[in-house]
């Protein structure tokens, strides 16, 4: 035991330098700890589990992890309360030795509030750096173990799943001729604001002390201190697994109380099927159900007990119950059987909301050139296009894309006044192979004669997406084989068209060889020539990794 702790909670005196840091076995470090918990939790031995988890948030290796993770992402550059950003390698080194529990006292929250779609404010809470650090250090423990235990039909704020998985699983409920018929359309009023903090400090699987440090160190709004009775901040980095882990254990409930019934009538077997299914993204969740009257007296009651029980009411406002046949808004798809047929397009706020967006856009960009526009315009089209790829999206796709060149075209009339509409349709439009009304503009890149387009939604093919299996865990070895088919099979469906870029990433071994971590399809990449064993490759490479080689390479020179 001692031996597994000394090499679990490796020195910081080993590494000065945070540029020298063997990420990969940082990774591979964790990973073996986390695995262990998984195990050790699946056999329900707990005290093994605090022990590991002990080990974990001791470990210099977790620590780093921690460390990089709060000073890589969207937030690394917000501070918190007392000002401080981990912006040097010095800095970022540094942290590693201070994330200890001995002494540790969070500081209180930064408050600041953000415009809900409803128009109400969402209070956000931002920690500072050091407890982002040690939140993200105590979730590495917590993760494996919430992974485990959680519901199989959640899918928000999880490791592999996301709104697909959510949506797809809608399909599988209520597709059939058989399926149920109504569904109850539920909303936690304030979920993150109002989870009660005793409940959270008796079945939360973590280190007490600390959870009841970060639950009660308050928020500063306006240079006021204000103490938290309740809830747990957004904006902090454990604070979803938290709320899931309130939320677990519904599914549970419902199963239990409307599972399956066989009987014999007349001398036949006849089974029942209450056709009670939950489907849940973090605080949003529907039940489906037989009846409407089984939904409102039976279904509704012990759900709002369930809730009750951890401080928590539902939203009088947001839930309702719906036949499938009038529809209902779920995850920004409408969710609707037409005659029968069951759809999924996207809702009709989010097309609004996209096409406010890119109103905004060329509005803000009456005097551009027209390849700056098409530069701020493609990623938005392409991005939410690709997010709704997995829909019935073919008829929305158009719609969206007479939209923008409803407004495009008035763009063009607004700058050229005197002219007539020939001259302004031969000037911003092109026919490109079979295409009519392109809005594109000549280029010359590198001495070449290119044509840069705006992406148009209806390009984007509409694919089946295949949903993660209800019992699939990231940290538990047994899935290892599953999730790695199940990343060749997205790398693959994403470089359908690029077929040389997918040999090179089989060729690497998935990894890119300048900072030797996965590349995976949500990775940004480039390729580049490398030098790799005496001779010149094409090599794909994360974008980041060959930005920092660029600069290297100008500096040097």
């Amino acid at each position: 035991m001692n031996v597994l702790r000394n090499e679990a909670c490796a020195s910081s005196d080993q590494v000065s330098n945070w540029n020298s840091l063997d990420w990969n076995r940082c990774e591979t470090e964790v990973r073996k700890l986390q695995v262990r918990i998984v195990k050790a939790q699946k056999e329900c031995r707990h005290n093994k589990v605090k022990a590991l988890q002990w080990m974990l948030t001791h470990s210099f290796y977790a620590k780093a992890m921690a460390v990089k993770r709060v000073t890589s992402n969207k937030g690394k550059n917000t501070a918190g309360v007392d000002h401080v950003l981990w912006g040097s390698p010095e800095a970022k080194i540094r942290a590693i030795t201070e994330l200890k529990k001995r002494g540790y006292k969070p500081q209180p929250l930064k408050r600041v509030h953000i415009t809900k779609k409803n128009g109400k404010l969402r209070p956000l809470g931002i920690p500072t750096m050091k407890d982002r650090a040690m939140q993200a250090l105590y979730l590495m423990a917590l993760e494996p173990v919430s992974e485990t235990i959680a519901d199989n039909d959640s899918y928000g704020f999880r490791k592999t799943r996301n709104t697909a998985d959510a949506v797809q699983q809608c399909y599988s409920v209520f597709a059939k001729k058989t399926s149920p018929q109504w569904v109850l359309e539920a909303d936690i009023k304030g979920c993150f604001d109002h989870i009660d903090h005793d409940w959270l400090l008796e079945h939360i699987p973590t280190d007490r002390s600390m959870l009841r440090k970060w639950l009660k160190c308050g928020f500063v709004f306006n240079k006021e201190l204000f103490m938290t009775d309740e809830g747990t901040p957004q904006g902090g980095i454990i604070s979803p697994t938290l709320a899931n882990m309130t939320l677990d254990g519904m599914q549970a409930m419902l199963s239990a109380k409307f599972r399956n019934i066989h009987k014999k009538s007349l001398g036949k077997q006849e089974t029942i099927y209450p056709q009670v299914h939950l489907i849940r993204y973090a605080d949003d969740f529907i039940v489906s159900g037989k009846t409407k009257e089984q939904l409102e007296n039976e279904v509704l009651p012990l759900i709002k007990e369930f809730l009750l029980e951890r401080g928590l009411t539902l939203s009088a406002e947001k839930t309702k119950i719906t036949h499938i046949e009038e529809g209902f808004d779920f995850l920004g798809c409408n969710i609707r059987k037409y005659k029968g047929k069951f759809l999924t397009k996207p809702s009709k706020d989010n097309v609004k909301k996209l096409y406010e967006k890119v109103k905004s856009i060329i509005e803000a960009n009456k005097t551009s050139t027209q390849k700056s526009l098409i530069r701020l315009l493609n990623p938005v089209i392409s991005g939410w296009a690709n997010h709704f790829k997995y829909t019935s999206a073919s008829e929305t796709f158009r719609y969206v894309d007479y939209l923008i060149y409803r407004k495009l075209w008035a763009w063009a009339l607004r700058r050229h006044p005197k002219k007539g509409r020939w001259f302004i349709s031969t000037k911003y439009f092109r026919t490109i192979g079979k295409r009519n009304w392109c809005f594109a503009v000549g280029t010359h890149d590198k001495g070449k004669a290119e044509v840069m387009s705006l992406k148009r939604a209806y390009e984007t093919k509409i694919v089946r997406h295949v949903k993660i299996k209800k019992e699939a865990n990231p940290f538990d070895p047994e899935w290892n084989d599953y999730f790695k088919k199940r990343e060749t099979y997205k790398m693959f469906l994403k470089l359908d068209s690029k077929r040389t870029i997918l040999f090179m990433w089989f060729r690497q071994n998935r990894v890119c060889p300048l900072c030797g971590e996965k590349i995976d399809c949500d990775s940004a990449w480039a390729t580049t020539n490398l030098r790799i064993d005496g001779q010149v490759q094409r090599t794909l490479v994360h974008d980041s990794c060959h930005r920092r080689d660029i600069q290297l390479k100008l500096r040097l020179s």
